[in-house]
């Protein structure tokens, strides 16, 4: 067999290395496409980033609408400008913070609603590209071609002009992506160089980020506009502030721009350029970041006779590897959720922790592909937890630069460094997660009071009740194993009765979660399918009966044994079932499945746990093929910061975690022929991993047989600590389904 350059190296990157098993015709990063997911609700950017980097910088066309929260969206057809960090498939907007807009022609310092009012340009995405570390578009209403490039935590621009004597680089601080600035600072130090500060009050409220901005070549003039009007001076201060850089340039000259990004001080951003970006070798940073992607997406090096499938995998594990971003400086400090400056050692500090979305699997994810990561962002969240209010510390919920937003519901930081510990991640201290955890469980914020008191969320608080009472008894669950763990059998007691309190909510009558009152009365009317956002997050009763994540075989029991349990997840994925009143959010339906939105992503692998995973394998193979695929509109919902793309990653490589922190995985049907994983001897002892799915096809969906290291495998399910064992978990796929395979109790998850 003749093997690819790819397949010759020796990759080793964070924890975990997949090995070649097959002639790629491209190298991984190669089959991504940045643009895949900017249209319809994807709420992904396209610009240039590297994993994890501070620093996202990508073209922003649009900046109020829910389909504009990246900055961007597909449809669009003018640029406002290039920022230098954006949120990635989020539900809400925000960032896009120090903006630059290469111009020529007469000055305009404003924006405006349409090419022609403001210093907004025409670009065609014919004249656009977007691969790993890299994107370029030519500006056409004034003959500017704009290319961007990043390191960890600075942003690269080239910009080529034509012949002119009216050249200008716009740096507009009053711009934000769905927020507004309080306040900005603005200094021309010299011919070359602008510092200054954007203050902005969006998602999660105040945050500042200072930048240092280096030109490749002394500017021909400057000027500082405010309030829209001219002011004299070096130096400027307001919200509506803006500076403009002016330049003579021949034909085809090259103007280029470096910039670092900091939230302590301009010095923490001169110190991350000087540590990142001291060169002005635009192709040469762009090699680099594409290399960085390579080493990266090299993790999955699978096996696939569907092209299409290459470019719609890799580009899931890119999207997954963008989130979390680094937020603290080289040497270390970051402002924290207090607005205080800290100093943190021996750890990167992270920011856009969605863990609403992102414990399900994308976390899990990382602990496979990115393991050097997962210590760090244990100690972010305890470091988190330190620096808020004294008087009102808790994990993060939903961290966005820094603040906490406390976005959507739960406690979900708390099954993320359950997790971490019980797959053997023991850098931090796990006894002060555990104090950190009690004291977040202990507080009155959003019901936990109530919850406490009666065992569930009452229905007269009117705010996700039944939800809350679901997520909630998880996280105590999860409190409850590493407290085991730990040998702390007194707190392990009280919260695993509390994990039983999803009981409280599940009515008997009808099989669903429900909101009760305070007096234990079930709400009324009730209209399962209805989304309902009084007693559910963004869901119905559909789809958050399901989340008992930590004990479906008690809820396999509640609802009658497995047969009326197999005909509540068929009824399910009725696809006759409507949704009366839906969300933008609620998206990617089958019947009352909605896997745009998280709470269902789990729900597809539920029929291992009743004795019929062939069901599994035929529905995780169709809501991977329904929702994703190479083009624009390949998400059917918000990316949120890589759980959509975990999701697929999961599925494809053949497992999902049904519950993130147990360690265990309900095995679906690979979409992969092959992948095989080399696991880094610093984590996982086992060498490597392999998943073969022998006659895998479109219409072979079905698990025959199975093997682990040549024995017969009967499990609907592997652990965790079996893939850090090593060996090769062999699938027989075929087009009919084997209803024998894992059906007998003792083959189904635990």
């Amino acid at each position: 067999m003749n093997f690819s350059f790819a397949q010759k190296l020796k990759i080793v990157f964070g924890g975990l290395v997949l090995s070649a098993i097959t002639c790629l015709a491209k190298t991984p990063v190669e089959y991504v496409n940045p643009m895949i997911g900017t249209s319809d609700h994807g709420h992904v950017f396209p610009g240039a980033t590297l994993p994890f980097g501070m620093v996202q910088l990508s073209p922003d066309t649009r900046l109020g609408t829910w389909d504009g929260c990246s900055g961007y969206h597909y449809l669009d057809t003018s640029i406002i400008g290039f920022s230098h960090n954006h949120l990635t498939g989020t539900g809400i907007g925000d960032l896009g913070n120090v903006m630059l807009m290469p111009t020529v022609g007469s000055l305009k310092c404003m924006p405006g609603e349409r090419p022609g009012e403001g210093y907004r340009s025409r670009f065609s995405h014919e004249q656009e590209e977007a691969r790993p570390g890299y994107y370029r578009v030519l500006l056409q209403d004034y003959n500017v071609n704009v290319e961007l490039t990043a390191t960890l935590r600075s942003g690269l621009h080239r910009y080529t002009f034509p012949q002119t004597d009216e050249g200008h680089v716009i740096l507009d601080l009053q711009h934000g992506v769905n927020n507004g600035p309080t306040d900005a600072q603005v200094t021309i130090l010299n011919d070359r160089t602008v510092t200054g500060y954007r203050r902005s009050s969006g998602w999660g409220g105040d945050k500042i980020f200072y930048f240092v901005i280096e030109f490749s070549r002394a500017f021909d003039g400057f000027g500082l506009v405010l309030n829209q009007q001219a002011v004299e001076g070096k130096d400027a201060k307001g919200k509506n502030l803006q500076a403009h850089l002016d330049f003579k340039t021949k034909a085809g000259e090259k103007i280029l721009a470096r910039v670092a990004l900091s939230t302590v001080s301009v010095e923490g951003a001169r110190k991350n350029l000087q540590s990142d970006l001291t060169s002005w070798d635009f192709d040469g940073v762009a090699a680099a970041a594409r290399a960085a992607w390579e080493k990266a997406l090299e993790v999955a090096q699978v096996k696939s006779k569907d092209e299409a499938f290459l470019q719609t995998f890799y580009t899931a594990l890119y999207h997954s590897l963008e989130a979390p971003t680094i937020l603290s400086d080289v040497d270390g400090q970051v402002r924290g959720p207090d607005g205080e400056v800290h100093q943190v050692s021996g750890f990167d500090y992270y920011s856009q922790l969605s863990f609403w979305d992102t414990f399900r699997a994308e976390h899990p994810l990382l602990t496979l592909v990115q393991p050097n990561r997962v210590n760090d962002l244990v100690d972010t969240c305890l470091a988190h937890y330190k620096f808020t209010n004294p008087d009102r510390r808790f994990l993060p919920v939903w961290e966005n630069a820094g603040k906490e937003t406390g976005t959507m519901i739960g406690n979900h930081s708390i099954p993320v460094i359950v997790d971490a510990y019980l797959k053997g991640f023991h850098k931090w201290g796990a006894a002060e997660a555990l104090a950190d955890r009690e004291a977040t469980t202990s507080l009155d914020r959003q019901q936990q009071d109530a919850y406490r008191e009666l065992g569930y969320v009452p229905l007269h608080d009117r705010d996700r009740g039944a939800a809350k009472t679901l997520e909630y008894a998880y996280d105590d669950a999860c409190i409850a194993r590493l407290a085991q763990a730990l040998g702390r059998k007194e707190i392990a007691d009280v919260h695993a009765k509390r994990a039983q309190n999803w009981q409280n909510v599940i009515d008997p009558v009808t099989g669903f979660a429900r909101g009760r009152s305070r007096d234990g009365s079930w709400l009324t009317p009730f209209d399962p399918s209805r989304i309902d956002t009084a007693n559910y997050a963004e869901a119905n009763a559909w789809q958050y009966t399901f989340f008992v994540p930590q004990d479906i075989p008690g809820l396999i029991e509640k609802m009658g044994g497995d047969e009326k349990f197999v005909a509540k997840l068929d009824e399910m994925f009725d696809p006759n079932g409507k949704i009366p009143n839906n969300l933008s959010d609620v998206t990617g339906l089958i019947g009352m499945y909605a896997h745009g939105n998280e709470p269902c992503h789990h729900v597809a692998y539920l029929y291992n746990y009743a004795g019929k995973p062939w069901r599994t394998q035929a529905l995780a193979r169709k809501v991977a093929n329904l929702f994703y695929n190479n083009t624009v509109a390949g998400l059917c919902g918000n990316d949120d910061c890589g759980q959509m793309s975990a999701w697929y990653v999961f599925t494809a490589l053949g497992f999902y975690p049904v519950d993130p922190s147990s360690g265990v995985y309900a095995i679906g049907s690979p979409l992969v022929d092959e992948a095989s994983i080399a696991l880094d001897s610093r984590y996982y002892k086992g060498g490597r991993f392999t998943v073969v799915a022998e006659n895998n096809s479109p219409e072979n969906v079905y698990i025959q047989s199975a093997t682990l290291n040549g024995k017969p495998y009967r499990h609907s399910w592997i652990t965790q600590q079996q893939i850090a064992n090593g060996g090769t978990l062999t699938l027989k796929m075929g087009p009919q389904p084997n209803v024998k395979w894992g059906a007998d109790k003792a083959d189904r998850p635990e």
